[in-house]
C-alpha cells in the first residue's frame, strides 16, 4: 500500500501578486524630499507672512529651477554611479563662449550660441571619453575640468575683453529673440514666471520618461548598481555614461544662455560652487551617492526645497548668512530620512 498525502497548495506567482499603495510608496525614492519639501513649507509660511503671496511664489519657483535644470542630469548621472565637478563653471563657459563669439565675429547672436552648444557639448563628450579611457574615478577627471574651465575662463575673458567680464552684446541682431528663448517672463494669474521654469518642467519631465520608459534608463541603473554585471549582460557602459555627461552639458549650456540673456554681460569668476548645490540637489531628492537609486522627480523637489530655503530666509528677514547653515542641515536630514525610507521599503518586500 502506498501512502498518499495532503496534495500541496498552488504556488502563486510572485510576478502576480499585487503590491500595495503603501509598499510602492515607501519604495518611491523621492518620498523622503516630499516630507522634507512639505516641512520646509510650513516653516517658512509660519514664521515669514510674506512667503505664501502670489508673487513669492513665482520668485521660489525662479530661484529652484536654476537650480533644478542642472540638477536633473546630474540626478541621472549620479544613477548611473558618477558625478560632475565641472558642471557649474561650464555654465559659465557656455555663456563666455555665446558673448565672446559673437561679439568677436559681429554675427547674429544666435551664431554665438549654437557654437555655444557645440563647444559645451565637446566638454561633456571630453568627460565621459577621459573616465572611460582612463578608468581614473569622475571626481578626479572632472575635478581636473573644473580646474582648466575655471582657467580658460578666466584667461580667454581678459586676453579677448580685457577685463574679467564681457562686452555687452544686447544692441546686437538676434539678441531680443534669444532673450525671449531663454529669458523672458511668461504672466499667469497675475503672477510673472520665467521661461526656465518651463526649460526645468520639460527637462524633468524627458529624464523621468528615460529613466522609466527607455531602455537607456535601464541602463542608467544598470551601470550605476554594477558597471562589470551591466557589461556582462549586454549593457553598453561606455556609451551610457558619454550620454550622461552630454546630457549635463546640454542642461548647461541652457543654464548658461539664461545667465546671458538675462544679465547681457557674464563675469568670468561665476559658477564656482555650483556643482555641489546641484549635487545636495540630487541627494536631498533621494539619489545615492554609490549610484544605482533616485529620481528625477526627487532632483526637482530638491530644487523647490532649496528655492523655498534661499528665499525664505530673505522672506523672514533673516541674515542671509545663515543659508548655508540650513543648506547643510537639510542635507544631513534628508539624506537620513531617505536611508529610513529605503531600509521600510525593504523590510516590505
Amino acid at each position: 500500500m502506498t501512502a498518499t498525502g495532503q496534495p500541496a497548495a498552488p504556488r502563486t506567482d510572485e510576478r502576480l501578486l499585487r503590491t500595495s499603495p503603501l509598499r510602492k510608496l515607501l519604495g518611491r525614492p523621492e518620498l523622503g524630499s516630499v516630507v522634507g519639501a512639505a516641512a520646509v513649507f510650513l516653516f517658512f509660511a509660519i514664521v515669514a507672512d510674506s512667503f505664501l503671496q502670489a508673487s513669492s511664489l513665482g520668485t521660489v519657483l525662479y530661484a529652484a529651477s536654476t537650480i533644478g535644470i542642472m540638477a536633473a542630469p546630474v540626478a541621472l548621472l549620479m544613477i548611473g554611479g558618477e558625478f560632475d565637478l565641472s558642471a557649474g563653471v561650464m555654465v559659465t563657459s557656455s555663456a563666455l563662449i555665446s558673448s565672446m563669439f559673437s561679439y568677436q565675429m559681429t554675427a547674429n547672436v544666435w551664431v554665438g550660441v549654437f557654437v555655444s552648444l557645440l563647444v559645451t557639448l565637446g566638454f561633456g563628450a571630453f568627460n565621459g571619453f577621459m573616465l572611460t579611457r582612463t578608468k581614473l574615478p569622475s571626481f578626479i577627471i572632472t575635478l581636473g575640468t573644473f580646474l582648466m574651465l575655471t582657467g580658460l575662463n578666466l584667461g580667454f575673458t581678459k586676453l579677448i575683453s580685457g577685463t574679467v567680464s564681457t562686452k555687452a552684446i544686447g544692441n546686437m541682431e538676434g539678441f531680443e529673440s534669444a532673450r525671449k528663448v531663454f529669458a523672458s517672463y511668461l504672466t499667469i494669474g497675475g503672477v510673472e514666471l520665467k521661461v526656465t521654469i518651463l526649460w526645468w518642467a520639460a527637462l524633468v519631465a524627458i529624464a523621468t520618461w528615460i529613466l522609466i520608459r527607455t531602455r537607456f534608463g535601464n541602463w542608467i541603473f544598470a551601470v550605476g548598481g554594477e558597471a562589470d554585471a551591466a557589461r556582462a549582460v549586454g549593457v553598453p557602459v561606455i556609451r551610457t555614461r558619454i550620454g550622461l555627461y552630454l546630457g549635463v552639458a546640454f542642461a548647461a549650456w541652457v543654464s548658461g544662455q539664461h545667465l546671458l540673456f538675462s544679465y547681457d554681460v557674464v563675469q568670468s569668476g561665476e559658477g564656482v560652487g555650483n556643482e555641489l548645490i546641484y549635487i545636495i540637489a540630487a541627494v536631498i531628492g533621494g539619489c545615492l551617492i554609490t549610484g544605482g537609486y533616485g529620481s528625477a522627480i526627487g532632483s526637482a523637489i530638491g530644487a523647490i526645497i532649496f528655492g523655498m530655503t534661499s528665499k525664505g530666509i530673505v522672506y523672514a528677514e533673516w541674515n542671509p548668512d545663515w543659508f548655508k547653515f540650513f543648506l547643510g542641515a537639510m542635507l544631513l536630514l534628508a539624506t537620513l530620512l531617505n536611508a529610513w525610507v529605503r531600509k521600510r521599503a525593504e523590510a516590505t518586500k
